[in-house]
């Protein structure tokens, strides 16, 4: 749809209107609590921001905007599968993108309605003729956002094949924090990790809450715990609750990256929401697979 067809279908008065950047369309959400962007261009979050509140989520000011190029920031939605392609001739002889297509493709908005304060979206992609060129012809995924004070999403994958689909997923937030050199993750102490900045090394739990001091890319596998995010500098901290996923990726590359400024990588530490490596997820046929991440915000006192 264009910004007419979306404006004609799904406008909501003083709540929901949509524009372009950069060639990209995007929905722009005021509600009572909480304002917030999408680019339908990877059904891709760009903001959440509470009534007095900093955005929880961080957006690099260099980021590319551009029809085919990854946001870097906000919530990249990683399918069918996380970080580097294993598949090394998936795409004209070579790996296919890194996270997956579903983040560079357009998605489709398929519902919208205001509920009290909170305002329900949802977009949907299939198969598309850059999947198929992937091998992925029968699936359909969905994800659907409920925004206000608290943010939800839910990811969902149906596999309409006749056997069984094995994909990774994972919702990559970044999230805006005053100073990732004074903050601390919580929720992690007993779990052992991946550590792809030291070569997929495994390192035991820490059984201490997290405080990032370096380079940080951490992959840990089989917890469903809770995380929380302390954030001395906003005085405020982010809960992270999830459902059906078993990793959680901790990431920060402690410096400039070439969407990612060099004064910029010190105002946001990503916890992600994942099924990947050892828990990649397996779905049989005509069934329905859905993730699901709720952030909230207390005061750190």
């Amino acid at each position: 749809m264009d910004i007419k067809q979306l404006t004609d279908h799904f406008a909501i008065p003083g709540v929901l209107h949509f524009d372009e950047h950069n060639g990209l369309v995007r929905a722009v959400v005021t509600t009572p609590e909480a304002n917030a962007t999408i680019y339908l261009q990877g059904a891709h979050i760009t903001s959440w921001q509470p009534k007095g509140q900093e955005d929880v989520l961080f957006l690099s000011k260099k980021s590319d905007f551009e029809p085919g190029k990854p946001i870097r920031g906000g919530v990249p939605l990683a399918f069918p599968w996380f970080a580097i392609d294993s598949k090394q001739d998936r795409w004209h002889g070579k790996p296919g993108p890194t996270h997956g297509f579903a983040r560079i493709q357009d998605w489709t908005l398929t519902f919208a309605a205001q509920s009290g304060d909170d305002l329900h979206l949802t977009f949907t992609l299939g198969p598309t003729e850059l999947s198929r060129e992937m091998g992925f012809d029968h699936f359909r995924v969905a994800f659907e956002l409920t925004i206000g004070r608290s943010l939800t999403m839910k990811f969902a994958v149906a596999n309409d094949t006749g056997m069984p689909m094995l994909f990774e997923e994972a919702m990559h937030t970044y999230f805006h924090v005053a100073d990732v050199k004074h903050i601390s993750v919580t929720g992690l102490e007993p779990t052992g990790y991946l550590d792809k900045t030291d070569g997929f090394k495994g390192k035991p739990a820490a059984n201490a809450p997290f405080v990032p001091t370096a380079f940080t890319d951490r992959v840990y596998n089989n917890t469903t715990a809770t995380c929380v995010i302390h954030d001395p500098g906003f005085k405020r901290a982010i809960t992270i609750a999830k459902q059906n996923s078993n990793t959680t990726v901790v990431f920060n590359p402690w410096k400039a990256m070439p969407d990612l400024g060099e004064e910029e990588w010190p105002y946001f530490i990503c916890v992600e929401t994942v099924n990947a490596g050892a828990n990649a997820v397996t779905l049989e046929p005509g069934k329905t697979h859905v993730m699901t991440a709720q952030i909230t915000l207390s005061e750190l006192k």
